[in-house]
């Protein structure tokens, strides 16, 4: 999000910020690349990886793409904090003039004006569309536990909402947004998402804000749960959970075919408590469906993927990633906490500064 480098409020000018972007990278160089695009507000920015096959290799061009966004913003007069919600106002929410974003906003009324929130997405490759159903299906009861790991947006203009993922619950209120019930197969996946658009629960495939979905454009599942989340070694953790995830439903024959699948009541309560509590209370546990400690939830994902995980030289890097989360707590944790030790007049300014900190801390290379 943009933000004014002198009070902390959203400031709309990704416009302006792209812009010097795509001028810079009519230079030659490395950042030629094309990595910045407008979101549906004026005071958003989107960046975008490369493909990687390296969580490593990834993480690095996260930060790559953040550096570009910075030099942007810079460029547009504006600050930058990853975040999942706004957390101060600032000018009237000011949708991108383009005539997808109008049509939008025209047909969703005040669900599409209060929009303004930033998620993460991960792509992950599968072998064909049966195999993309297939483990879709097998995701629905592990997708609570890693939007627990991602929460990042306690705070939405100016206040505490009570959860830690306030960006899942104004996403949640699309039409097409939150978990599904199974498909079965491909066309159990294109009958229903035919249908949605039919309703005009949807203008297009674009507006499928199911969280998780096959990606029109790539060979790829799309897992969209996540807030964006200011650490990088997080977006690190995030995305070797979600490749294990997709490696080890893909590997077995019952992915998605469970005999007794979860309820979609049971998913949105599942989603509803990580939202609500991130880390800091029990989590519904995706094998039991049951209350468990969120650390016993965890531990039992590293474990159910294990040997995906072994395999892709990954397993190292997502145990040490997960005490490291446990240990200083999750971005909403992180905000609360400055929140807390500021002067209450001045809390959100205070949140907001430490963002842009830890956002340009997290620009350098580990190395550096």
């Amino acid at each position: 999000m943009l933000v004014d480098p002198d009070t902390g409020q959203l400031r709309a000018v990704s416009h302006r910020a792209v812009t010097a972007h795509r001028d810079k990278a009519d230079e030659p160089g490395p950042q030629a690349q094309q990595t910045l695009e407008q979101e549906l507000f004026l005071q958003q920015l989107e960046t975008g990886t490369v493909p990687c096959d390296d969580i490593n290799e990834l993480v690095a061009d996260v930060r790559r793409c953040r550096r570009a966004a910075a030099e942007a913003a810079r460029a547009a007069g504006a600050g930058l904090v990853a975040v999942g919600t706004p957390v101060l106002g600032g000018q009237d929410r000011e949708v991108t003039p383009k005539d997808r974003y109008r049509r939008i906003v025209e047909a969703f009324g005040e669900v599409g004006r209060q929009g303004s929130v930033c998620g993460m997405h991960v792509h992950v490759d599968v072998g064909d569309d049966e195999e993309a159903v297939r483990v879709i299906d097998g995701l629905r009861p592990w997708l609570p536990v890693l939007r627990a790991l991602s929460v990042n947006s306690p705070y939405w203009y100016g206040g505490d909402t009570g959860y830690a993922s306030w960006r899942s619950q104004v996403w949640g209120r699309w039409p097409t947004a939150g978990p599904s019930e199974p498909y079965g197969d491909v066309g159990g996946y294109r009958r229903a998402t035919q249908a949605l658009i039919a309703s005009g629960a949807a203008l297009d495939h674009g507006m499928l804000y199911l969280d998780v979905r096959p990606s029109e454009t790539y060979p790829t599942i799309e897992v969209r749960v996540f807030d964006v989340v200011t650490e990088v070694a997080d977006i690190g953790l995030l995305a070797a959970l979600s490749r294990a995830l997709v490696d080890t439903l893909a590997a077995s024959d019952a992915a998605g075919r469970d005999e007794a699948p979860w309820r979609s009541d049971l998913v949105r309560a599942a989603h509803w408590r990580a939202s609500r509590d991130g880390l800091t209370r029990d989590l519904l546990h995706p094998l039991s469906g049951e209350l468990a400690p969120a650390r016993t939830v965890i531990e039992t994902v590293v474990e159910h993927c294990r040997q995906s995980l072994e395999s892709s030289g990954d397993l190292d890097l997502v145990e040490a990633s997960v005490e490291a989360l446990f240990a200083r707590g999750t971005g909403a944790t992180r905000q609360r906490a400055v929140a807390e030790r500021s002067d209450p007049e001045a809390a959100g300014w205070a949140v907001v500064s430490d963002l842009r900190e830890r956002f340009t801390a997290s620009l350098a290379s580990p190395s550096t």
